[in-house]
């Protein structure tokens, strides 16, 4: 397979490259998920303006850790961008608010699920690190979504502070509490995601404490996941599937361990577009199955066009666990 590289001049000529790597963009996808399907993702908060810093974040450390909530992007805007790819033919299993820092510190939230309920049967999800919950406006607010992720790391105060990094006016306390009000409030589903890391939050005592906690939130599912793209802290040991599976069963039949992205999920259009691909890459680090699942192209194809960003500058690659994932650096 010959692959052109272009210069990074007639790169942009050709593609448009100073609007498309510029223009303001809240939604991207759809990508694929492994716990959602086809989602198109709603970007409604800063890069890493968040309430944690953990040290598993796919993203970057956390540049703003704060718990004031603001409206970071303003609801009007973000829901003509969702009804003009709407019109435009949207394909997606979920509308899921997400993106680069904690969607929950939006203060608009629940107008903008509200908003997105009016123009689309597309269910909502609202995927959270649930540090907020125990606000009742911030229950309020999601419990307008029909499916809401939250995580649970640790149930001990030193083992989340270690992994999760919180806010100083946030404690472990505050985090069960919170999802086991929001547990009596909501009436939507909830999938507890758990991220695991080897030899810290792993020991047999931390999943016993682990599972008295998720038995007092009562999730509809819980999720396990390890480290599989690059982390904000380096060195960090992903769980060996035996070992999740083996953990997977001692919290109950409704823990599953998430799985790879399935090529099922492939959508229906066959062109690929050089901003959806930036779009994706600015805001998570994606491999070359996850590119070309998320955007219905084979694997020759994908890496012309991951050639001509590298080459241009856009796009740059890492490796983890022999894996080679390529990323867009936010300016």
């Amino acid at each position: 397979m010959k692959i052109y590289y272009l210069s990074a001049r007639k790169y942009l000529r050709l593609y448009g490259g100073k609007n498309i790597a510029q223009k303001q963009s809240y939604l991207y996808g759809p990508v694929p998920s492994r716990r959602l399907g086809q989602s198109l993702g709603v970007d409604i908060v800063p890069l890493k303006v968040c309430t944690l810093d953990c040290i598993y974040c796919q993203l970057a450390k956390t540049s703003q850790k704060t718990i004031e909530r603001a409206e970071y992007a303003p609801v009007d805007t973000v829901l003509a961008e969702l009804k003009e790819k709407l019109d435009e033919g949207l394909h997606a299993d979920f509308i899921t608010i997400s993106g680069s820092g904690e969607p929950t510190l939006h203060s608009r939230l629940a107008d903008l699920i509200a908003g997105i309920k009016n123009i689309t049967d597309i269910p909502v999800a609202v995927i959270t690190n649930g540090t907020l919950l125990f606000r009742q406006d911030v229950r309020a607010d999601c419990a307008k979504a029909d499916v809401v992720l939250p995580s649970l790391d640790a149930v001990d105060e030193q083992t989340f502070r270690k992994i999760n990094r919180p806010h100083k006016d946030i404690s472990i306390e505050n985090v069960i509490s919170g999802l086991c009000a929001f547990r009596n409030e909501f009436t939507g589903r909830i999938w507890l995601e758990v991220f695991l890391i080897d030899n810290v939050n792993t020991a047999p005592e931390q999943i016993a404490d682990l599972k008295d906690a998720i038995k007092r939130i009562h999730p509809d599912k819980i999720h396990l996941n390890s480290a599989v793209r690059p982390t904000a802290e380096p060195g960090l040991q992903r769980l060996a599937p035996e070992n999740l599976k083996s953990i997977a069963q001692s919290l109950g039949q409704s823990c599953e361990v998430v799985a790879d992205v399935s090529p099922s999920l492939l959508g229906k259009h066959t062109q690929i577009k050089a901003e959806h691909l930036l779009s994706m890459l600015k805001r998570r680090p994606c491999s070359l199955n996850d590119i070309c699942t998320a955007l219905a192209v084979s694997p020759d194809e994908a890496l012309k066009y991951i050639a001509r960003l590298k080459a241009s500058g856009m796009v740059t690659s890492t490796q983890k666990n022999g894996t080679t994932f390529f990323q867009a650096p936010r300016q």
